[in-house]
Protein backbone atom coordinates (compact mmCIF):
# COMPACT_ATOMS: atom_id res chain seq x y z
CA UNK A 1 0.00 0.00 0.00
CA UNK A 2 1.63 3.49 -0.85
CA UNK A 3 2.12 6.58 1.99
CA UNK A 4 -0.48 9.34 1.93
CA UNK A 5 -0.59 11.94 -0.76
CA UNK A 6 -0.74 15.40 -0.82
CA UNK A 7 -2.66 17.73 -3.59
CA UNK A 8 -1.51 21.03 -3.94
CA UNK A 9 -3.44 23.83 -5.47
CA UNK A 10 -1.99 27.09 -4.47
CA UNK A 11 1.61 27.34 -3.10
CA UNK A 12 2.54 31.49 -2.33
CA UNK A 13 6.35 31.39 -0.86
CA UNK A 14 4.82 32.74 2.01
CA UNK A 15 1.64 31.90 2.53
CA UNK A 16 -0.74 34.22 4.71
CA UNK A 17 -1.98 30.51 6.09
CA UNK A 18 -2.14 26.80 5.07
CA UNK A 19 -5.40 25.17 4.28
CA UNK A 20 -5.71 21.44 4.53
CA UNK A 21 -8.95 19.97 2.77
CA UNK A 22 -9.37 16.14 4.11
CA UNK A 23 -11.74 14.24 1.92
CA UNK A 24 -14.47 11.54 3.35
CA UNK A 25 -14.80 7.95 3.54
CA UNK A 26 -16.02 5.11 5.57
CA UNK A 27 -16.50 3.69 8.60
CA UNK A 28 -14.21 0.37 8.08
CA UNK A 29 -12.42 -0.23 4.89
CA UNK A 30 -8.69 -1.00 4.55
CA UNK A 31 -8.59 -0.38 0.79
CA UNK A 32 -5.99 2.25 -0.47
CA UNK A 33 -7.93 5.34 -1.80
CA UNK A 34 -7.50 6.29 -5.32
CA UNK A 35 -8.72 9.09 -7.67
CA UNK A 36 -11.66 7.41 -8.57
CA UNK A 37 -13.33 7.50 -5.33
CA UNK A 38 -16.05 9.81 -5.15
CA UNK A 39 -14.95 10.44 -1.55
CA UNK A 40 -11.97 11.63 -2.31
CA UNK A 41 -12.92 13.66 -6.50
CA UNK A 42 -15.66 15.23 -4.77
CA UNK A 43 -13.17 17.15 -2.76
CA UNK A 44 -10.72 17.47 -5.08
CA UNK A 45 -13.38 19.39 -6.66
CA UNK A 46 -13.72 21.44 -3.98
CA UNK A 47 -10.56 22.39 -3.87
CA UNK A 48 -10.07 23.19 -7.45
CA UNK A 49 -13.38 25.58 -7.26
CA UNK A 50 -11.60 27.28 -4.15
CA UNK A 51 -8.29 27.88 -5.96
CA UNK A 52 -8.87 31.30 -7.19
CA UNK A 53 -9.97 32.33 -3.92
CA UNK A 54 -6.39 30.83 -1.90
CA UNK A 55 -3.99 32.46 -4.58
CA UNK A 56 -5.90 35.94 -4.04
CA UNK A 57 -5.73 35.93 -0.75
CA UNK A 58 -2.07 34.48 -0.09
CA UNK A 59 -3.54 30.87 1.34
CA UNK A 60 -1.33 28.00 0.53
CA UNK A 61 -3.98 25.07 -0.30
CA UNK A 62 -3.59 21.46 -0.26
CA UNK A 63 -5.77 18.09 -0.37
CA UNK A 64 -4.85 14.96 1.52
CA UNK A 65 -5.30 11.67 0.10
CA UNK A 66 -5.83 9.04 2.81
CA UNK A 67 -3.90 5.59 2.95
CA UNK A 68 -6.90 3.71 3.61
CA UNK A 69 -10.75 4.37 3.10
CA UNK A 70 -11.55 3.54 6.56
CA UNK A 71 -11.89 5.21 10.09
CA UNK A 72 -11.12 1.74 10.89
CA UNK A 73 -10.12 2.31 14.78
CA UNK A 74 -11.58 4.14 17.81
CA UNK A 75 -8.10 4.84 19.31
CA UNK A 76 -5.92 5.09 16.32
CA UNK A 77 -7.64 6.16 13.27
CA UNK A 78 -6.01 6.16 10.12
CA UNK A 79 -7.37 9.11 8.26
CA UNK A 80 -6.09 10.73 11.87
CA UNK A 81 -2.62 9.46 11.54
CA UNK A 82 -2.42 10.91 7.91
CA UNK A 83 -3.36 14.24 8.51
CA UNK A 84 -1.13 14.76 11.14
CA UNK A 85 1.66 13.51 8.59
CA UNK A 86 0.27 15.86 6.03
CA UNK A 87 0.51 18.87 8.96
CA UNK A 88 4.12 17.83 9.64
CA UNK A 89 5.12 18.27 6.13
CA UNK A 90 3.05 21.38 5.35
CA UNK A 91 3.97 23.21 8.81
CA UNK A 92 7.76 22.20 8.30
CA UNK A 93 7.53 23.86 4.59
CA UNK A 94 6.24 27.38 6.34
CA UNK A 95 7.17 27.19 9.88
CA UNK A 96 4.65 29.28 12.53
CA UNK A 97 2.06 29.64 10.03
CA UNK A 98 -1.77 29.33 11.04
CA UNK A 99 -3.65 26.45 9.66
CA UNK A 100 -7.43 25.85 9.18
CA UNK A 101 -8.77 22.38 8.60
CA UNK A 102 -11.66 21.68 6.08
CA UNK A 103 -13.44 18.40 5.60
CA UNK A 104 -16.15 16.60 4.60
CA UNK A 105 -18.08 13.64 6.36
CA UNK A 106 -15.33 11.34 7.54
CA UNK A 107 -12.89 14.21 6.53
CA UNK A 108 -15.00 16.43 9.36
CA UNK A 109 -14.07 14.10 11.89
CA UNK A 110 -10.69 13.40 10.91
CA UNK A 111 -10.05 17.74 11.07
CA UNK A 112 -11.77 18.08 14.56
CA UNK A 113 -9.31 14.41 15.83
CA UNK A 114 -6.36 16.58 14.26
CA UNK A 115 -7.26 20.48 15.15
CA UNK A 116 -4.89 19.79 18.72
CA UNK A 117 -1.78 20.18 16.52
CA UNK A 118 0.39 23.06 17.71
CA UNK A 119 -0.67 25.30 14.13
CA UNK A 120 -4.54 24.29 13.75
CA UNK A 121 -6.71 27.54 14.39
CA UNK A 122 -9.59 26.39 13.12
CA UNK A 123 -11.61 24.03 11.78
CA UNK A 124 -14.18 24.23 8.83
CA UNK A 125 -16.82 20.95 8.60
CA UNK A 126 -18.74 20.00 5.41
CA UNK A 127 -21.41 17.52 6.63
CA UNK A 128 -19.37 16.14 9.36
CA UNK A 129 -19.66 12.58 10.62
CA UNK A 130 -19.59 13.25 14.70
CA UNK A 131 -21.65 10.55 16.05
CA UNK A 132 -22.39 10.74 19.48
CA UNK A 133 -20.02 10.54 22.32
CA UNK A 134 -16.89 12.21 19.81
CA UNK A 135 -14.63 13.69 21.77
CA UNK A 136 -14.47 17.53 21.29
CA UNK A 137 -11.51 18.62 23.66
CA UNK A 138 -9.14 18.70 20.72
CA UNK A 139 -11.48 21.59 19.52
CA UNK A 140 -10.15 23.86 22.93
CA UNK A 141 -9.35 27.36 21.65
CA UNK A 142 -9.56 26.68 17.71
CA UNK A 143 -12.65 28.46 15.79
CA UNK A 144 -15.18 25.98 14.67
CA UNK A 145 -17.66 26.40 11.63
CA UNK A 146 -19.67 23.29 10.59
CA UNK A 147 -22.31 23.57 7.53
CA UNK A 148 -25.07 20.38 7.27
CA UNK A 149 -27.85 19.56 5.24
CA UNK A 150 -31.10 18.99 6.54
CA UNK A 151 -32.12 16.19 4.26
CA UNK A 152 -28.86 14.33 4.85
CA UNK A 153 -29.09 10.99 4.98
CA UNK A 154 -25.39 9.55 5.60
CA UNK A 155 -24.44 11.65 8.73
CA UNK A 156 -26.26 13.50 11.48
CA UNK A 157 -27.15 16.98 11.30
CA UNK A 158 -28.30 16.54 14.35
CA UNK A 159 -24.85 15.25 16.01
CA UNK A 160 -22.91 17.50 14.38
CA UNK A 161 -25.34 20.36 15.81
CA UNK A 162 -24.65 18.61 19.57
CA UNK A 163 -20.84 18.58 18.75
CA UNK A 164 -21.16 22.12 17.90
CA UNK A 165 -22.89 22.86 21.41
CA UNK A 166 -20.46 20.98 23.72
CA UNK A 167 -17.51 22.76 22.27
CA UNK A 168 -18.93 26.06 23.13
CA UNK A 169 -17.65 26.31 25.94
CA UNK A 170 -13.93 25.70 25.13
CA UNK A 171 -13.71 26.79 21.31
CA UNK A 172 -12.51 30.07 20.65
CA UNK A 173 -16.10 30.40 18.74
CA UNK A 174 -17.78 27.86 17.41
CA UNK A 175 -21.48 28.05 14.81
CA UNK A 176 -23.45 25.62 13.45
CA UNK A 177 -26.02 26.47 9.92
CA UNK A 178 -28.27 24.36 8.53
CA UNK A 179 -28.34 24.22 4.77
CA UNK A 180 -32.20 23.46 4.42
CA UNK A 181 -33.08 20.70 1.74
CA UNK A 182 -29.22 19.57 0.83
CA UNK A 183 -28.07 16.44 1.25
CA UNK A 184 -24.73 14.64 1.88
CA UNK A 185 -22.44 14.81 -1.08
CA UNK A 186 -22.59 18.70 -2.16
CA UNK A 187 -23.64 18.29 -5.37
CA UNK A 188 -26.62 20.22 -5.35
CA UNK A 189 -25.91 23.81 -4.04
CA UNK A 190 -22.04 23.26 -4.73
CA UNK A 191 -21.97 27.03 -4.98
CA UNK A 192 -23.38 27.38 -1.26
CA UNK A 193 -21.10 25.09 0.37
CA UNK A 194 -18.23 26.75 -1.46
CA UNK A 195 -19.25 29.88 -0.20
CA UNK A 196 -19.27 28.94 3.13
CA UNK A 197 -15.83 27.57 2.99
CA UNK A 198 -15.03 30.66 1.53
CA UNK A 199 -16.80 33.24 4.47
CA UNK A 200 -15.39 30.28 7.59
CA UNK A 201 -11.62 30.84 6.32
CA UNK A 202 -12.47 34.82 6.38
CA UNK A 203 -13.81 34.83 9.86
CA UNK A 204 -10.96 32.40 11.16
CA UNK A 205 -8.24 34.09 9.90
CA UNK A 206 -9.33 37.71 11.14
CA UNK A 207 -10.62 36.30 14.41
CA UNK A 208 -7.09 35.20 15.01
CA UNK A 209 -5.15 38.14 12.96
CA UNK A 210 -4.31 39.66 16.54
CA UNK A 211 -4.65 36.56 18.82
CA UNK A 212 -1.50 33.98 19.67
CA UNK A 213 -2.05 30.91 18.14
CA UNK A 214 -2.80 27.98 20.08
CA UNK A 215 0.40 26.68 22.23
CA UNK A 216 2.28 28.81 19.87
CA UNK A 217 3.71 32.25 19.65
CA UNK A 218 1.82 35.47 17.97
CA UNK A 219 0.59 34.68 14.06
Amino acid sequence: MSGPRLDHYSTPDSPRAIVLMLHGGQERNLEPVEDKHASWWRMALMASSLRHFARKNDLALSLLQYRERGWNSHTDPAPVRDARWALDQLTTAHPGTPVVLVGHSMGGRTACRAADAPDVIGVVGLAPWLPPGEPERTISGRHLRVMHGTADRWTSAAASRAYVERSRAIAGSASWVALQGAGHFMFRRSSTWRRFVEDSLVEILNATSHEEAPNKGTV
